[in-house]
């Protein structure tokens, strides 16, 4: 049981489920929910669950060195998931998360490309961005920004402005979280030469980049409003968002300790999920 545990421990279920809702979003985006064919809309969401869930894993075996300084008590570096079984395991999602892909009709083979994409995005980021700081960051909201262009495809074959613009204010938004993490890592990776922001001009400075991120991915919002590609119901939820990523950055630049860039990096995880539900309600107009 307490295997089982560190593997689902290694997934992040709460991120692979935004993950694969993120998919979800990206199609009713792109149609309209009279039109979706669900049986694809499915596969989607399993597909972006499944490589949400391999990046992961991926993601914490690289990091074991780090996380053995940083965050001793996850799976890996703890001792309750060997090296070995996190590539495995990895591996196996991987294979299904291609499977998925393949099913959905009759996009299957766009669908495969763009998850193809999506996982040399991530071995890039591995590979050769996870220690160069804001490129590196850039990789990893590439990846979180994929699931809406992966969806749109599901749905319809291609990719539509509308989704395109949600595809960028997933981006921003979440390369002032990757930042902001990078405050709470910095001792970590400042010993095994990381170059993140925060490593390489202090916290302050990175608050203040991170800051610039969520603020920008806020100045978005209207636009989706001004061009018509949302309805009311777009508003509630979508201020939520926007109020919350503005308050953290008021106290992210007031106190960018460790501890408060931890809790922040929390917080900015639960708003993007009001983000998508403002996603998901604004195409009831």
């Amino acid at each position: 049981m307490r295997k089982l545990n560190g593997f689902i421990r290694l997934m992040r279920p709460v991120n692979c489920t935004m993950m694969g809702f993120a998919v979800f979003v990206g199609a009713i985006l792109a149609s309209s929910f009279g039109s979706l064919n669900w049986v694809n809309i499915l596969l989607g969401f399993l597909t972006g669950f499944t490589f949400c869930a391999a990046a992961m894993v991926i993601n914490d075996y690289y990091d074991r060195k780090i996380d053995a300084i940083n965050e001793p008590q996850r799976p890996i570096p703890s001792g309750t998931v060997k090296p070995k079984e996190a590539l495995a395991f990895m591996s196996g999602l991987v294979v299904v998360g291609f499977g998925f892909a393949l099913l959905v009709q009759p996009f299957g083979l766009l669908c495969f490309i763009v998850a193809a994409a999506s996982l040399a995005l991530t071995a890039t980021y591995l590979t050769v961005g996870k220690r160069s700081g804001l490129p590196g960051n850039f990789l990893v909201s590439a990846c979180v920004a994929i699931p809406f262009i992966y969806g749109s495809v599901t749905a319809i074959g291609t990719v539509g402005l509308n989704v395109l613009l949600f595809a960028s204010m997933a981006f921003l938004s979440n390369t002032g979280r990757e930042i902001t993490k990078g405050i709470v890592d910095v001792k970590g990776d400042s010993a095994l030469g990381v170059k993140t922001l925060a490593v390489r001009f202090g916290e302050r400075s990175a608050a203040a980049v991170a800051v610039g991120f969520f603020v920008f991915a806020v100045a978005l919002t209207p636009i989706t409003w001004f061009l018509g590609l949302v309805g009311v119901w777009f508003i509630p939820f979508v201020l939520v968002t926007d109020v919350g990523l503005i308050a953290c950055s008021a106290l992210l630049l007031l106190d960018h300790s460790r501890e408060k860039a931890r809790h922040i990096k929390k917080l900015v995880l639960l708003l993007f999920l009001f983000g998508l539900l403002a996603f998901i309600f604004g195409v009831i107009k």
